[in-house]
């Protein structure tokens, strides 16, 4: 069958290697957002995606708006059977979901309906769910509300962090594709709606979420500095030294400092007040330098109990 496959990051190139390497898919087509700047020095470069279908000589369409007369004409001139996306980047609508003859149909990094939207990974991880997963649903064109064809979890620890699951659930995503292709080639489906009664919405991360805030518990900080690596990271700044956060630990602790003033200063880390209980920030990062243990950083840098951390102004 005549697949088009859309998809731009990292996430979706597994997706794309099992529909490359099946006997049931010929890809016909990707689909990927335009290259951008990236990077420190804001070069503009191939996302992931692109890179793997360029080597793999299948075509790459770019375009800018996908709702376009013309990038639908485009996507009709191809006669998929299949559309398949991963992570794309860009809603389809009616238009394109009446193209392919077998359907539209999106791999979704969350178990829905909870965490619908753009950053359901994290959004898990922040809430302290137990578990996660993929769904395989057919696209409509209200947004993640397709009926669900399969779905695959995975349990979460007290470790996990953002990246760790952004890898565990891409590989995850292309498993589940590729167990379904089959019923995806005959038509001959098993469609479940969604229930409206859980939906859940991941909002999309944004830069201004990474600074600390010290009056949450130390659980909820503790679990968005694991949800937030690698990005965009959790950040705290000392008499104007900003630092990224890349382990820490929830203690017990009773309130006894203002949140955000140091309690321990030690090799096993820096004890600091939050709004209930303490956190133990274990491993840190300087803007543009290596991460390091608290213990290293503290070998070039004075810190003592009774600082409070600076509070950044809220744009």
């Amino acid at each position: 069958m005549r697949v088009v496959f859309a998809g731009t990051p990292d996430f979706a190139v597994p997706s794309l290697e099992v529909l490359l390497d099946s006997s049931l898919a010929d890809p016909v087509a990707v689909y990927c957002q335009p290259d951008r700047p990236s990077g420190r020095g804001r070069t503009i470069r191939p996302g992931p995606v692109k890179s793997k279908a360029t080597k793999a000589a299948v075509p790459v369409f770019q375009p800018e708006k996908i709702n376009t007369p013309e990038a639908i004409a485009q996507l009709k001139s191809l006669k998929p059977d299949l559309v398949v996306v991963v992570a794309y980047g860009a809603l389809l609508k009616k238009q394109h979901l009446e193209i392919p003859r077998l359907g539209c149909f999106n791999l979704h990094a969350s178990l829905l309906p909870r965490w619908r939207g753009a950053a359901p990974i994290q959004r898990a991880i922040e809430a302290g769910d137990a578990i996660s997963g993929v769904s395989l649903m057919r696209i409509v064109e209200e947004l993640d509300a397709g009926p669900i064809l399969a779905q695959s979890e995975t349990s979460l620890d007290e470790h996990v962090t953002g990246g760790w699951l952004h890898d565990r659930l891409s590989r995850m995503a292309a498993d589940l594709l590729i167990q379904n292709l089959p019923a995806l080639a005959s038509g001959k489906l098993t469609e479940q709606k969604q229930n409206r009664s859980k939906v859940t919405y991941a909002k999309k991360l944004g830069k201004e979420e990474s600074w600390v805030d010290w009056t949450n518990s130390a659980g909820q900080i503790e679990r968005r500095i694991r949800a937030f690596v690698p990005w965009p990271g959790c950040m705290f700044s000392i008499e104007g030294r900003p630092l990224k956060i890349l382990k820490a630990s929830a203690i017990p602790h009773q309130e006894s400092a203002s949140p955000g003033q140091i309690l321990q200063v030690g090799p096993e880390g820096i004890v600091v007040q939050s709004g209930k209980g303490a956190i133990r920030i274990e491993k840190v990062q300087k803007p543009g330098g290596k991460a390091m243990h608290v213990a290293d950083y503290l070998n070039g840098h004075s810190m003592h109990a009774g600082i409070t951390f600076d509070t950044p102004e809220k744009g």
